[in-house]
């Protein structure tokens, strides 16, 4: 009879798949390397939740690496930072790029909803907390903290709470909760680093419109996948939007095998009316297992892990399968879900070993 397989054994499994997405730089790719679909390039917010996993198990180094990295691309990019900060940009183009070649740093100029506000904040969202973890090991120079300062003053420009972007799913431009909830993360979280100047109302003016807007993600969108991120790992909301957000998303967005983003989301639908059999995202589900089990309803958090895991293929867990199908896309494995497949394997861990 074949032995079970112990979580450890799949936090390793799934760590070296993950692991396999880095390039040298310290970036990782969205999917496999080579892609078609273009999943071989490093987005910002990708590299935010693939490095999840690592700082979850303790591997600074290469959350370091990824920082170092980033931080990188925002330097060989300045200028085009310090124009935005001197007038609001008019034009997407113009906006700090949520994407790069993962060796040259370049921008990559297509167009593919471009203007991606959270992950600006998700960024200093991480920067902040391994700043408090162990002051001056992310941000190692005067010129680190220079162009940290001026995504303050980038995001304090475009007065981010009333900025229509991309979103999360580089889509139509709208207010979206789950953007303006990252910048607030993000600004909250860096100001707490000394020499780093955070003016309060930058981020009052961002809880305001949370709160006024939740737990709708924005005017088109009753709910959405994104909303999760104001849980976990922002922790941006109240009690009762935290209870709102997931009783919304597990009523009408919950699936078989993931969570779609969205009602009427037209990514991989195959339905051509785009009003139903929207795609099944498998990181949802290691997402919920995640908040449930801070939550400490461990019963929920195993019950989403369990469904993550009949997720998985041998090369990973994929980006997404096809509405009530056992058929997923090509991206495969997502590093995205590896990372929060990871995180939720880790924390069930943890807590067993408490009980």
């Amino acid at each position: 009879m074949a032995h079970p397989v112990t979580r450890d054994a799949l936090i390793a499994q799934h760590l070296k798949i993950l692991e396999g997405l880095q390039y040298s730089s310290g970036l990782f790719a969205a999917s496999k390397k080579g892609m078609g679909e273009g999943y071989d390039k490093a987005w910002l917010r990708d590299n935010f939740y693939e490095c999840l996993a690592f700082e979850v198990l303790g591997d600074y180094a290469t959350v370091h690496k990824t920082y170092r990295a980033i931080l990188d691309i925002f330097k060989k990019h300045e200028y085009k930072i310090d124009y935005a900060i001197a007038q609001k940009p008019q034009y997407t183009h113009q906006y700090i790029h949520p994407r790069y070649d993962p060796e040259t740093f370049d921008e990559y100029w297509e167009e593919w909803g471009n203007k991606q506000n959270d992950s600006i904040g998700c960024v200093l969202f991480e920067l902040g907390n391994l700043e408090m973890r162990a002051p001056g090991s992310a941000l190692e120079s005067d010129d680190d903290r220079r162009v940290v300062q001026k995504l303050v003053w980038y995001l304090s420009t475009l007065e981010y709470w009333h900025d229509e972007d991309s979103g999360m799913w580089e889509e139509n431009e709208e207010l979206h909760a789950s953007s303006v909830g990252a910048c607030v993360a993000g600004l909250k979280s860096i100001a707490r680093v000394a020499g780093i100047e955070v003016p309060a109302e930058l981020i009052q003016k961002g809880e305001a419109f949370l709160h006024k807007i939740l737990p709708r993600e924005s005017r088109q969108k009753f709910v959405d996948l994104a909303l999760l991120s104001l849980i976990w790992p922002y922790d941006v909301v109240t009690n009762q939007e935290r209870s709102d957000i997931l009783e919304h998303v597990e009523y009408h967005l919950l699936r078989e095998r993931g969570v779609i983003r969205y009602k009427g989301d037209r990514y991989f639908n195959r339905n051509e009316d785009g009003v139903s059999e929207e795609a099944e995202w498998t990181f949802g589900l290691s997402w919920l297992a995640i908040i449930y089990e801070k939550l400490g309803d461990t019963q929920k958090a195993k019950r989403f892990l369990d469904e993550a895991r009949r997720t998985a293929t041998p090369r990973g867990l994929p980006e997404l399968f096809f509405s009530d199908s056992s058929e997923h896309n090509e991206n495969t494995p997502l590093g995205w879900s590896e990372s929060l497949f990871v995180v939720a394997l880790h924390d069930l861990n943890n807590q067993a070993e408490r009980t």
